[in-house]
């Protein structure tokens, strides 16, 4: 009986957002590339992609030999575990997708491995090329394919390692790297220090820490600024002479006259709370805590800060107490009135709210694995997603760039619509999320253009606030 390799994967700009996948048949004995496949498929989840990635692979294969073996191998852990039947299937837009994938072959002749993205490169390769097909109005052809030739030159492949990846997983490394490391350091559960909850700021799709140099890097625009320039738009917005604060205001490219003033969104989290340095989950869903003397002289001296700088016109808050009473001590020194708008509200994180990351990872284990793999995957009991959060922020700054066009607002949120909002401007991955870290009441801004780009500036330093 014939061995087929199956490798596909699927990826979507802005989850959801324009998507397509790739998907290659390779003969498991000699390394040969027998069949390639890709498409642009519309405006889709990263998880869709996959899934039609896997049914596009599958279907070549068939199509090649109905009674082969088929050796299925990709770098999403939803779809190997799912279609492995270790995890439940509960998004309605997977369970007919996996279900028409289990019958293409007969169960007894598929398996199931997760690798890593690094290993996974050639059907990643034709699934950007099927989007930038798409973009292009096009549709993806073999004869244009780049795809990684490397790839395609006969060899045997050698088995990869079966089992679930478990902890293994990218997302669950990071968490643990982040929950190890020194100063700064912070864990995706984190909600509010830099995270994604209100641990100090990492619940809120919180972040491993970079080091000071690495936050910088990751932090320039994709147009590229000076490196003079970066480590000026590094530093606190309260920490620097009021002229430099007014350029750090500004976007870091210049604006062609005939694209007009952008809509300028600067991004402030709220200050502290006595959940954030104990770095307990705090989202939109728990106890809805105050904040403490240091959030509040934290919010002082960022509206001192941005008096000085004069460049704010209106002031929007999240509707939670945390961004209202950071809001209204910022606003009083602006003296302007505060906006409340119910999208910029934090994460629901279901039952893990007020837990600390080890208390969930304890008690719910599998839950928070697939939380920190899986962009739809919820919290226990009920939370929301990363993927719903993208979509409620995504609309959330559609309706706030209409009524503000030209203008520079301040946004009063919290780490994960503040994260989202910066990933989505960058057009960068999910899986960001997790290496930002996001202080209490630290300042950025997103500059958003008429020909729908937009220019990231991160002012992040708020040690002198504490």
């Amino acid at each position: 009986m014939r061995e087929f390799i199956v490798e596909a994967d699927g990826g979507s700009r802005g989850n959801p957002g324009p998507a397509g996948y790739g998907a290659v048949v390779i003969d498991a004995a000699t390394g040969e590339t027998l069949a390639e496949t890709a498409e642009y498929i519309g405006v889709a989840t990263n998880n869709v992609a996959e899934y039609r990635g896997l049914l596009a692979g599958l279907k070549a294969a068939r199509a090649l030999d109905p009674t082969a073996r088929i050796r299925v191998r990709m770098d999403s852990k939803l779809v190997v575990e799912q279609m492995s039947g270790r995890w439940k299937i509960k998004h309605p837009d997977m369970k007919p997708l996996a279900r028409e994938a289990a019958t293409i072959f007969p169960p007894s002749q598929v398996t199931y491995e997760w690798i890593p993205r690094e290993q996974n490169k050639h059907a990643d390769r034709l699934a950007n090329e099927a989007m930038d097909a798409g973009k292009r109005g096009e549709r993806w052809s073999p004869s244009t394919s780049t795809a990684d030739l490397s790839a395609r030159t006969p060899g045997p492949v050698a088995p990869e390692p079966t089992g679930p990846p478990g902890d293994a997983a990218a997302g669950a490394a990071r968490a643990r790297a982040a929950l190890a490391g020194g100063r700064g350091a912070t864990s995706p559960a984190d909600p509010e220090v830099g995270g994604t909850g209100e641990p100090g700021g990492t619940a809120e799709p919180g972040g491993t820490a970079a080091a000071g140099d690495a936050d910088v890097r990751a932090a320039r625009n994709a147009d590229a600024v000076s490196a003079d320039a970066d480590v000026r738009a590094a530093r606190n917005v309260a920490s620097v002479p009021a002229d430099a604060g007014v350029r750090a205001a500004r976007n870091v490219a210049s604006v062609p006259a005939d694209l007009g003033a952008p809509a300028t969104f600067v991004l402030l989290r709220h200050g502290e709370t006595p959940l954030t340095p104990q770095k307990r989950f705090s989202g939109s869903g728990g106890s809805d805590p105050a904040l403490s003397d240091v959030g509040r002289r934290q919010a002082e001296l960022v509206g001192a800060a941005l008096a000085v700088r004069g460049t704010i016109q209106a002031v929007v808050s999240s509707p939670l107490a945390r961004c209202r009473e950071t809001a209204g001590i910022v606003a009083a020194r602006l003296g302007i009135e505060v906006s409340l708008e119910e999208g910029l509200r934090e994460t629901d994180f279901g039952a893990w709210e007020g837990l600390t990351f080890g208390e969930v990872r304890e008690r719910h284990p599998e839950d928070m694995n697939a939380w920190l793999a899986d962009p739809e995957a919820e919290p226990t009991g009920g939370g929301e997603s990363f993927a719903a959060v993208a979509r409620r922020v995504a609309a959330t700054r559609d309706k706030l760039l209409a009524a503000y066009a030209g203008r520079t607002v301040l946004l009063v949120s919290h780490v994960t619509p503040i994260k989202t909002l910066v990933r989505l401007a960058l057009d960068a991955p999910p899986q960001s999320l997790f290496r930002m870290e996001l202080s209490a009441a630290s300042v950025s801004a997103v500059a958003y253009y008429a020909d729908g780009n937009a220019s990231v500036r991160l002012l992040n330093d708020t040690s002198h606030l504490r």
